[in-house]
């Protein structure tokens, strides 16, 4: 299949290099074992390089002294510390070579994980609200018990200017109320819950046991404020890293910048090179550009007298669309298989009859047999935007969705809370709502001397105001995604509702979502985990 054209190496040669590449003779490998900052330099000398991949490791890493390669990379058993004094020592080197690729995309060339634990939500969404070259899972709401004191009660952040406050107290009384609320309410829901969905015969007691529990933290995270404590893991590329750690800088919140340095400090230490310009004059400039420019457009919003709007549920708003979507739609999926401009082969699309459109939208659609099909690029020309009122949990959720634009509205209590119908069922509600009261007056109290740092004392029952602008192709992952039965009901009567909205608009290039869940369900979890137990029979490895 591949012509064989591979490189061919002595034996000495073969040795020094197969611990850092997957094999030595033949045309397709990976790299391995090798610091990320020497994996960047390498393919920036790659792409200005008539020589294999493997002989510039060779020559230029591997045998280079300069390098520092032997002392960087090391042997097994090498002394860790050894290992970062020569990665200081080497760093010179490597900056020689990628200095010379002023390109940024270079910075995506080098790769991290990175732990940040013990971060409030507040930050945890700023952690999150990068689109691109990060990946973040965050601690689940649905399967970790949040109530569970530490050694300095419960977790969430004492932010230190409401602690040196006259506000202190009343925020401390309020936040332990509601913990203390949501750990006194786990059980009589958890009691209901069995009651209500007794276990059947075919489900195991480990899955049935899993889905109450799941439950159980759905309909009592409402309760958990934006000052909860949580742990966020992020995988990316230096890039993504370097913008993120300037964005942290410009941020309002103390935590936020406080956050960045730290993440600076340890991202220093595996890939210095890649995120050194976050520490930069030009970082430092762009921080403050960033927090200027936020500030002076909030100072002229502020002068704006808007009337304040109230809802009594979800609200999930089609505000904006493409009038054009189906005939620039049909179009794309035309495109690749003609030799004409764009623009005739939408002039010929907009004079087709009707039927020809939906003819073509069918042929485009009617083989996916599972929403994992995904459909194809021009299903990115029709966008749409929306505008969202639901609970910040349900907001939370939806956040994790990268391949859009989201913007979100101050977390506030102004548009009141959700109480989950459940709760009402069980005749918890009024303890319920009391809590979240109680952190309302005290957000109230707070927001005009720290519009800030108030918004700690949010609970996640109260509604928050985002805009959504996606493409259609976006569209379809994220409604059949999130409307599927596991999912929170919260953000899948989100989901039906776009899809309702975009059905209205434009039926035709609807109909294709074939995968959207219009059922409820008592226990969402409780397929998954049948399904789970399956898989453990058959002892697949995948569960």
């Amino acid at each position: 299949m591949f012509e064989d054209s591979t490189e061919r190496f002595t034996p000495q040669e073969t040795a020094l290099l197969a611990p850092f590449v997957t094999n030595t003779d033949r045309p397709i490998f990976c790299l391995r074992n090798l610091p990320e900052v020497v994996k960047g330099a390498l393919f920036s000398r790659y792409s200005r390089s008539t020589r294999s991949l493997r002989r510039l490791l060779l020559d230029e890493f591997i045998s280079a002294p300069e390098s520092g390669f032997n002392a960087l990379v090391g042997r097994a058993g090498a002394d860790p510390a050894a290992q970062l004094v020569a990665a200081r020592e080497a760093e010179a080197f490597y900056d020689r070579v990628l200095i010379g690729y002023g390109d940024d995309s270079v910075a995506e060339l080098g790769g991290a994980h990175i732990a940040c634990e013990g971060v409030s939500n507040i930050a945890a969404k700023l952690l999150e609200d990068s689109r691109l070259g990060l990946s973040p899972l965050e601690k689940s709401t649905r399967y970790v018990r949040f109530d569970l004191p530490g050694p300095d009660g419960y977790a969430y952040l004492r932010e230190p200017a409401l602690m040196a406050s006259p506000y202190a107290a009343r925020f401390t009384t309020a936040m332990d109320n509601l913990f203390s609320t949501y750990g006194a309410l786990l059980a009589p829901v958890q009691t209901w819950l069995q009651a209500q969905f007794p276990r059947d015969p075919e489900t195991s007691q480990r899955a049935h046991a899993s889905a109450i529990r799941a439950k159980s933290f759905d309909l009592l995270r409402g309760l958990l404020p934006m000052a909860t404590r949580t742990n966020v893991g992020l995988f990316g590329n230096g890039r993504a890293f370097e913008y993120l750690l300037i964005k942290l800088a410009a941020a309002p919140f103390a935590e936020a910048r406080q956050l960045g340095q730290a993440m600076q400090a340890e991202l220093d230490q595996v890939i210095p090179a890649f995120v050194k310009r976050a520490r930069s004059e030009r970082g430092r400039e762009y921080a403050t550009y960033l927090a200027t420019t936020r500030e002076r457009v909030a100072a002229r919003a502020a002068r704006l007298d808007l009337p304040r709007s109230s809802q009594d549920d979800v609200a999930v708003r089609l505000v904006d669309y493409d009038p054009r979507a189906e005939i620039k739609a049909v179009a794309a999926m035309l495109y690749p298989h003609l030799d004409a401009p764009l623009t005739t082969v939408q002039e010929a699309v907009a004079a087709m009859p009707e039927a020809e459109r939906m003819a073509i939208i069918e042929a485009a659609m009617s083989e996916r047999k599972t929403r994992f099909h995904r459909p194809g690029r021009a299903f990115e020309e029709p966008y749409y935007t929306f505008d969202i009122l639901a609970d910040i949990g349900a907001y939370r959720d939806l956040q994790r969705h990268r391949v859009l634009t989201q913007e979100r509205q101050s977390f506030t209590t102004e548009h009141g809370f959700v109480v989950p119908p459940e709760l009402e069922a069980i005749g918890v509600a009024r303890t319920y709502s009391a809590a979240l009261e109680q952190a309302a007056e005290v957000f109230a109290a707070m927001r005009a001397e720290f519009p800030h740092e108030a918004q700690y004392a949010v609970p996640f029952a109260f509604r928050v105001r985002w805009r959504v602008k996606l493409n259609l192709r976006e569209a379809y992952h994220l409604i059949e995604l999130r409307s599927a039965r596991q999912g929170h009901p919260a953000y899948r009567k989100i989901a039906r509702a776009m899809f309702h909205e975009i059905s209205a608009v434009h039926p035709a290039l609807a109909r294709g979502m074939r995968f959207v869940d219009q059922h409820d369900y008592g226990l969402e979890r409780l397929a998954a985990e049948q399904r789970l137990d399956q898989k453990r029979q058959r002892g697949d490895q995948t569960a």
